[in-house]
């Protein structure tokens, strides 16, 4: 055994000892609110899926048609010869829907997070980042010149003294999540877009856990906080509630957008997203108001009856109800570890999540809600929850 190896193996097992080793679970099937492991049925509480389209008949009907109308991919970047007319399509289509003049689209969010900051931000400009943001959005902030200023987790006070500490630049942009996806806190964007204005800072959010789920028409965080139109950049994903395979998106201004086609290296340089998934997302959104708005409202009925039953049983929860990650706060490491493998035991497919992926003593189960859960699912479960309780 070389050294290399040695190393890798030794810190592999510290990850192990510490309980950071992320273990994976694999799935037999489809995607949905019940999941076979290891031949086992579980209720699956444990995804993104929040409207339930991600195993569902009627986009794998949509993702059929779209193999046989655009073939299986098109094994080349945009600018050379990998752009479909169904690219230029979705793009157009997710730009009216969440109401910006254009979009480019990535192979996924988190592309097209690590390709808007050096893009967009050079030496001698600002971002202001959320300590708690998505690592998406701190991985891109690393990757640009711009100074960087790190404001407490939605604490305005201390977002407007970095904004201060500043002083004028030439570009200044306030990055957060729209969703901060450990607690289902929505960000306080109206006030972030006001204080973004007050110093000339223009606002970007990242609406991965937002979109399709929140606002009165799903707009997504940036409609539910009132902000449409006053947010310069969104960013998002068709990976979770908007059909759950993958692909992101940028939508903006045209002349950003038209500024990362000529220049964001994660667009120009991997392969288009394959024109089956950009032709269901399209059909995702196309319907979303006709057909798949009523998966939203069920998804909202669940996440208030699924608290509310929680919360009866005694659990402290955190977030503020809206969103349907539910984190059960247990706080103990050891705890949250224990009864995640307890409910699993009792079919029911949740995580714990310990530190570092939460600070230290906010250790917790994270409970995800979809519009596939029935009321007979979410009864099994508190039924789970009930006996753990009890012990």
């Amino acid at each position: 055994m070389n050294l290399y190896q040695q190393q890798l193996e030794d810190e592999l097992a510290e990850l192990k000892t510490s309980g950071m080793f992320k273990q994976e679970q694999i799935i037999e099937g489809r995607q949905g609110a019940r999941i076979t492991i290891d031949g086992k049925s579980l209720l699956n509480f444990c995804g993104n899926n929040y409207l339930g389209l991600a195993g569902s008949q009627q986009l794998v009907d949509a993702a059929k048609t779209a193999v046989q109308d655009y073939g299986y991919g098109m094994a080349s970047v945009r600018f050379i010869c990998g752009t479909s007319s169904i690219h230029k399509s979705l793009e157009r289509t997710t730009a009216d829907f969440f109401g910006f003049e254009d979009a480019i689209l990535y192979s996924s969010c988190f592309d097209a997070n690590t390709g808007l900051f050096e893009t967009l931000l050079s030496e001698g400009d600002a971002i202001f980042s959320d300590e708690l943001n998505h690592a998406s959005i701190i991985d891109g902030v690393r990757l640009c010149k711009a100074e960087r200023f790190r404001y407490r987790h939605s604490d305005m006070g201390d977002l407007e003294v970095q904004l201060k500490a500043a002083g004028p630049r030439r570009r200044m942009m306030i990055a957060t999540d729209g969703v901060f996806s450990m607690d289902g806190e929505v960000a306080k964007l109206a006030e972030i877009c006001a204080l973004g204005e007050k110093y000339g800072a223009f606002v970007m959010v990242d609406d991965s856990h937002g979109s399709g789920v929140l606002g009165e028409t799903g707009r997504g965080s940036i409609q539910d906080q009132g902000v449409l139109g006053k947010v310069a950049i969104l960013t998002s994903t068709y990976g979770k509630a908007l059909g759950g395979a993958c692909g992101g998106f940028t939508a903006a201004r045209t002349d950003i957008v038209e500024y990362l086609r000529q220049r964001s290296r994660p667009y120009l340089f991997s392969n288009s997203l394959p024109p089956a998934i950009a032709a269901v997302s399209q059909w995702v959104l196309q319907r979303f108001d006709s057909d798949l708005r009523s998966r939203r409202d069920t998804l909202q009925s669940n996440t208030i009856y699924f608290r509310e039953h929680l919360l009866k049983l005694g659990f402290e929860l955190g977030g503020d109800g809206r969103h349907p990650i539910t984190p059960v706060m247990l706080y103990d490491e050891g705890e949250a570890v224990s009864m995640a493998q307890a409910l699993m035991s009792e079919c029911v497919y949740v995580r714990g999540f310990t530190y570092p992926v939460v600070p230290k003593g906010k250790a917790r189960i994270r409970v995800q809600l979809s519009a596939a859960h029935s009321r007979e699912d979410l009864d099994s479960a508190l039924a789970a929850f009930t006996k753990l309780k009890q012990v």
